[in-house]
């Protein structure tokens, strides 16, 4: 077989699955894994709508887990059949980034971080997909098929929700603000109840999405009803919380839910979060946008009143999630059955509904708010 099914971004707002070349081994560290589960991401979004640089044609999904298929002859930790997930970032392993634990940042594999379009490495949103420096990216999972849906959620979300609650510098017994109840606020705001916090606002306005939020012990505010600074001093008695966390990025909206303003969460957060409190930023910002809502948010430049965080010494943290810091830890309590992130699944669809879920999560609607494709 050379050829194989996959998700291809055809334009903005148009993504087709056909047939494609299937991967095949270009380095003895590679290996070819068959893909079981491949996720939908917010930022898929990002590329499906255009705003990226992601180029027509490339095969979209960096959520993959699988079966090892090949095995090339430089590879010495996997071998044919082992059940594996990966990175959403490809990682080298060896740079001075990866060495240093922060495998978001190789200098090797991305030293442009252009991460935003892909980069070169065709996605997992396929039948297979090729994977790079496979002993340093995949990690192995118990054999067979249980905690599936878990076990897929640790290639982007899982890990990403707890880097950003680590980012705003959060200790056990401390109260968090997350911004956003997509995949990875949700996630956000579980890790944080996981990891001992007080209290756990999220803000959002779904309904499908808030009332996830209740589901796993947060306090949902909807910011189509108010001001959700307002909302959440209210809550506390005029006290602001520890920590924030903005899982939303520079698509965010304001109370009307249309009109984009990307300084919106950056604003609020500041407002929101108590003096000597920290901020943690794992949603997306990029350095260009073609579709931005004017010339200083497309060069990415993005205003907020740094006087007043300077004024309330607030310390921030941005980034890119580095997985390989803590999937191995989050399968564990997966296994353990200490979590359970799976709860933010919405649908397990074939991959060939791909273009129908693209186009309701895209929307946000008719609950769509994570989707598992299967090849």
């Amino acid at each position: 077989m050379t050829t194989m099914r996959a998700v291809v971004y055809e334009k903005p707002f148009t993504v087709s699955v056909r047939e494609v070349p299937k991967p095949t081994m270009l380095h003895p560290d590679d290996v070819i894994v068959k893909v079981t589960t491949t996720c939908i991401c917010g930022s898929d979004l990002h590329m499906y709508e255009g705003r990226t640089a992601a180029e027509p044609g490339i095969v979209f999904g960096h959520e993959n887990m699988g079966i090892v298929d090949e095995v090339g002859s430089g590879v010495t930790l996997l071998k044919k059949g082992d059940r594996v997930v990966m990175p959403f970032n490809v990682a080298c392993g060896r740079c001075i980034n990866c060495e240093e634990g922060r495998s978001a940042f190789c200098t090797i594999v991305n030293p442009g971080f252009g991460y935003v379009a892909m980069g070169p490495y065709p996605g997992g949103q396929a039948e297979y997909v090729r994977v790079p420096f496979a002993d340093f990216n995949a990690l192995v999972l118990p054999p067979g098929t249980e905690h599936e849906n878990d076990f897929a959620l640790l290639a982007d979300i899982f890990p990403t929700g707890w880097h950003g609650v680590q980012l705003s510098g959060f200790r056990p017994g401390e109260s968090v603000v997350v911004f956003g109840a997509g995949p990875v606020g949700l996630m956000a705001a579980y890790s944080a109840i996981i990891r001992g916090a007080s209290d756990v606002f999220v803000v959002d306005r779904v309904p499908e999405r808030l009332g996830k939020a209740k589901e796993i012990g947060a306090t949902p505010i909807n910011f189509s009803a108010g001001d959700p600074v307002e909302q959440i001093l209210k809550a506390r008695g005029g006290k602001e919380v520890d920590r924030g966390v903005d899982a939303v990025g520079y698509q965010a909206v304001t109370s009307d839910g249309k009109t984009e303003q990307p300084n919106v969460v950056l604003e609020a957060l500041i407002r929101v979060v108590r003096p000597t409190g920290g901020l943690g930023i794992p949603g997306l910002y990029v350095p260009s946008d073609p579709g931005a809502p004017d010339s200083a948010a497309a060069k990415g430049y993005i205003s907020f009143p740094f006087g007043k965080l300077f004024e309330k010494g607030l310390s921030i943290g941005t980034g890119q999630c580095n997985v390989k810091a803590y999937n191995r830890y989050l399968r564990d309590l997966i296994v353990a059955g200490r979590a359970k992130p799976s709860f933010v699944v919405s649908h397990n669809l074939s991959l060939d509904a791909a273009v129908e879920a693209y186009d309701k999560f895209d929307k946000r609607i008719d609950g769509y708010t994570k989707v598992l494709l299967h090849p």
